[in-house]
């Protein structure tokens, strides 16, 4: 029996674990209204455009979450360094301590990346911009800022594939815990003279 679902953003959270559970092109249509417990008729009449933009607006979920959870909070914080401890937190909470799959990230090395480049584009440029400007805040110089955080964006990503390649959560804990204390650590300008 199919489900009554009132707003689209309603079907999005369960969209996003099937893209994270099948991937892309192994999310067919019968497994989405499987799972979602949605008829092909409401699924088209929440998303016209199929299946591609049942994916786009999963990634639009995502990248308002960090925004308002991760990047917005990194930008205009009065503490960086709060800020940035607070980042690490929240991409524990958002990532289920190394149990969820980055749906992002996923995107970006599956053959579906250049369906949706700006999504994924943007929302790594997002978190590595948002990341360098709160380090920059807390007196990291610029150049050190940016390479810092593309190292942590990179680890964060890293420590997610690990952890589920090797079904061991715990890696990304740990990850997540080395990132933030090198974070919290890293050089300023003040120190450097």
């Amino acid at each position: 029996m199919s489900k009554i679902v009132s707003e689209r953003s309603d079907v999005i959270p369960s969209l996003a674990e099937i893209f994270r559970e099948h991937g892309f092109e192994g999310a067919s249509l019968s497994t989405i209204t499987e799972k979602t417990g949605l008829g092909k008729g409401s699924l088209y009449h929440f998303f016209p455009g199929g299946k591609e933009e049942m994916a786009a607006a999963v990634l639009s979920e995502i990248d308002g979450w960090f925004v308002t959870q991760v990047f917005a909070p990194l930008r205009s914080a009065d503490d960086p360094r709060s800020a940035i401890a607070r980042m690490c937190r929240s991409v524990s909470e958002y990532f289920r301590s190394g149990r969820r799959v980055c749906l992002v990230g996923a995107f970006a090395l599956d053959n579906v990346r250049d369906r949706f480049i700006d999504q994924v584009r943007d929302y790594f440029a997002e978190w590595r911009c948002a990341l360098a400007e709160a380090l920059e805040n807390a007196g990291c110089p610029q150049q050190d800022a940016v390479a810092l955080a593309e190292e942590t964006i990179a680890a964060i990503q890293g420590g997610l594939v690990l952890a589920r390649a090797l079904d061991e959560p715990g890696i990304f804990e740990r990850t997540l815990e080395r990132v933030q204390s090198r974070l919290l650590a890293a050089p300023h300008e003040e120190d450097q003279r």
